[in-house]
């Protein structure tokens, strides 16, 4: 999947964001306060922090639109007091700061035209990346916090596109830091390869394509993939 391309990311982007919601309505009232897959955080947590990152986005989407500066997060201990602060809010409080500021980018990047899509802004992390970008920087979200709730979505239930993408994205960013291990990745279900680290390694993982995902952003131990010619790597942190 080009992860540029508005045609392609836009409607995944609304298709996670429904599975998200959908997910979340599902849950009593209590469930939210029960933990979820994410160490120290609660199924609130999570849509606490889905909700402050859709904020967080359209900052970057008006950045792009008006050229004036608006960075996602002052700093990540902000980010972190934010999340906290809005994870104590009123269970109905959760719930419909989760649509509405779904909602809000919506509109904020539906007010980007062609000039504009390309406009320069920065991740939470500090990298320069344009604002077409914006929509693919949600899907992970949506998509992966909604299996983060440990509340009956798994990996397997991600579009296959989406799954891809993720390898992309991981085999890519890890490859870069320092001390990331070598291996092959063989997806039993994709006629793909995707390489993690130098090339040259006899290691091959092989699984399910979104078990392979699954281990490769640390959301698994491993469950689900098998390593021949070496014993499983373990990846650096993603993100």
């Amino acid at each position: 999947m080009d992860r540029r391309d508005t045609g392609l990311t836009l409607p995944l982007m609304g298709a996670g964001t429904e599975f998200l919601v959908r997910a979340v309505d599902a849950l009593p009232d209590d469930a939210l306060r029960e933990p979820s897959a994410l160490p120290d955080w609660s199924r609130a947590h999570v849509v606490a922090h889905v909700a402050r990152n859709a904020e967080a986005l359209t900052r970057l989407a008006t950045w792009a639109r008006t050229g004036v500066e608006t960075p996602m997060y002052p700093d990540r201990a902000a980010r972190a007091a934010e999340i906290e602060s809005s994870a104590q809010e009123p269970v109905e409080v959760l719930r419909r700061e989760l649509v509405s500021t779904a909602r809000d980018l919506d509109a904020a990047l539906a007010a980007l035209d062609d000039t504009t899509w390309q406009s320069t802004v920065r991740s939470a992390l500090g990298r320069p990346l344009p604002a077409v970008e914006v929509p693919w920087m949600r899907i992970r979200e949506v998509w992966l916090h909604t299996v983060d709730l440990a509340a009956g979505a798994e990996l397997g239930d991600l579009p296959p596109e989406v799954v891809d993408a993720l390898l992309d994205d991981a085999s890519a960013t890890l490859s870069a830091r320092d001390g990331c291990p070598s291996a092959l990745l063989v997806p039993v279900d994709r006629e793909r390869r995707w390489q993690l680290g130098e090339p040259g390694s006899p290691v091959a993982v092989s699984g399910p394509a979104a078990d392979v995902m699954g281990w490769l952003i640390g959301r698994t131990d491993g469950a689900g993939v098998t390593a021949t010619g070496g014993p499983l790597p373990t990846p650096p942190p993603w993100l």
